[in-house]
């Protein structure tokens, strides 16, 4: 019966892992994976009495991740990403260098304020907005485009609010968030500031040196004047500042909410949905729209989505690949922590580019947890794990939902992006970044702060 079940849970994985990367038809991501979780369950391989456990995992941190969607819904209907296009190229007062810093500066805030995959669906179309109007030729356009998606995807590690994965795996490991933005944000940014310069390295000759500027001004009753020369740009638009400038700071106070209220045992779904609800009903107020876009436009699958991807990993963890992974790694973990360090880390980057980055978080932190580690090295092989999905999967547009999302972006904008072209860059720039990155973690860990 063992051996039938393994059977059956490998060629569910596998068949689900595909169709989810494949999605042939377009189908949505969470159709194959609905389908092999009812099939896992039906079976059982993963119990019913499982399923509530896995509830009480995933409904956090997916719920946290909706609300910071909410939010950028709010903000896109009130001119907010529109606003930050122009200035950026504003700013850049006719420099493609200047340019470049600071949309990949754009595309780390942005995750640093909402999440990866949100970051990526607001500042691809602005990127391909900007590259656009200032009608750069494609091989200088590939520059901005690809540097600023795997900036974004990337900078989810410093802190764990900013991707879903880092959450759920920060609830079964009991690190808090201040915890781990303590032992995590400088050796992760020390990787983040390494893959821009050797970003910066690759690209610049095709960086050019000059745009076309364009230059903004905004009379009291905030209509914004845009002038370009020698380009035109479209309408002009009235703009609520005081409504603009109250939003955004709603969206600082509510990020800031999750590290001030988590000593205080205050979950972050409900700072986040609270945050949510307030830029929601301000918006009502002061230009009387409801609730009903919000509704429409929130991806709500992805929580049905997460839910069946755990209960896939269950399944996997009960045929024995967790017992299969502790049983080989444990012992070698256990005699130092740079072994743990980069064993998970390299381990977890393998299986990332493999199958997602979001399983594979899942089986490393399980299988660490099941090893039995004091909280110090449990805690570093987490994290090192993290660093591995959110930086070493970046080597394959599979590794992440964030880099899948981008080339749907790209081929919805009619911008051809392949997987030969994204793997030459990326298989130059992410090991190096990736192997910084860990060594960076197992000093500041390891030599600081313990």
């Amino acid at each position: 019966m063992l051996d039938t079940s393994i059977t059956i849970m490998l060629v569910v994985f596998t068949i689900t892992i595909i169709l989810m990367l494949w999605r042939p038809y377009g189908i949505n991501e969470t159709v194959p994976t609905t389908i092999g979780a009812i099939v896992v369950l039906l079976v059982g391989i993963v119990s019913w009495n499982d399923v509530l456990g896995i509830l009480s995992i995933v409904s956090g941190p997916v719920l946290t991740i909706l609300s910071t969607i909410m939010m950028t819904i709010v903000l896109e209907s009130i001119g907010f990403f529109r606003w930050v296009a122009l200035n950026v190229v504003n700013q850049s007062k006719g420099s493609g260098l200047k340019l470049y810093l600071y949309t990949n500066l754009l595309c780390f805030l942005m995750t640093m304020l909402f999440n990866n995959d949100g970051s990526i669906l607001i500042t691809t179309p602005i990127i391909i907005h900007i590259v656009t109007i200032l009608r750069l030729k494609p091989h200088q356009m590939f520059p901005y485009i690809l540097s600023g998606a795997l900036i974004a995807t990337a900078a989810s590690a410093p802190i764990a609010v900013s991707n879903i994965s880092n959450l759920i795996a920060l609830k079964i490991v009991g690190l808090s968030l201040n915890s781990y933005i303590n032992m995590m944000f400088v050796p992760s940014m020390i990787g983040i500031l390494l893959i821009a310069y050797l970003l910066y390295l690759y690209f610049r000759k095709n960086i050019p040196n000059k745009i076309p500027t364009i230059q903004i001004r905004f009379n009291s009753e905030g209509t914004d004047f845009l002038h370009a020369h020698p380009l035109k740009v479209m309408d002009d638009e009235k703009i609520d500042w005081k409504l603009f400038k109250v939003c955004i700071l709603v969206v600082i106070l509510t990020r800031a909410g999750f590290f001030a209220l988590a000593p205080l045992g205050v979950a972050t779904e409900w700072i986040g949905l609270a945050g949510a609800m307030i830029l929601i009903l301000l918006r009502w107020y002061k230009l009387g729209k409801g609730i009903v876009d919000v509704v429409k436009k929130t991806p709500w699958h992805v929580l049905l989505f997460a839910f069946n991807m755990y209960v896939l990993v269950y399944g996997l963890r009960n045929i024995g690949l967790n017992e299969f992974i502790v049983r080989s790694l444990r012992e070698i973990i256990i005699q130092d922590p740079f072994n743990a360090t980069f064993i998970m880390g390299l381990l977890t980057s393998f299986l990332s580019n493999i199958f997602n980055n979001l399983p594979a978080v899942m089986i490393g932190t399980l299988s660490i947890n099941d090893m039995n580690l004091d909280t110090q090295l449990l805690q570093l092989t987490y994290l090192s794990s993290v660093i591995g999905a959110d930086i070493g999967s970046l080597l394959t547009p599979a590794g992440t939902l964030a880099t899948l999302i981008w080339m749907f972006v790209l081929k919805k904008h009619a911008i051809k992006v392949t997987w030969g072209q994204y793997m030459k860059v990326t298989f130059l720039v992410i090991p190096i970044g990736l192997i910084v990155s860990l060594l960076s973690l197992y000093v500041w860990v390891v030599w600081v702060i313990y």
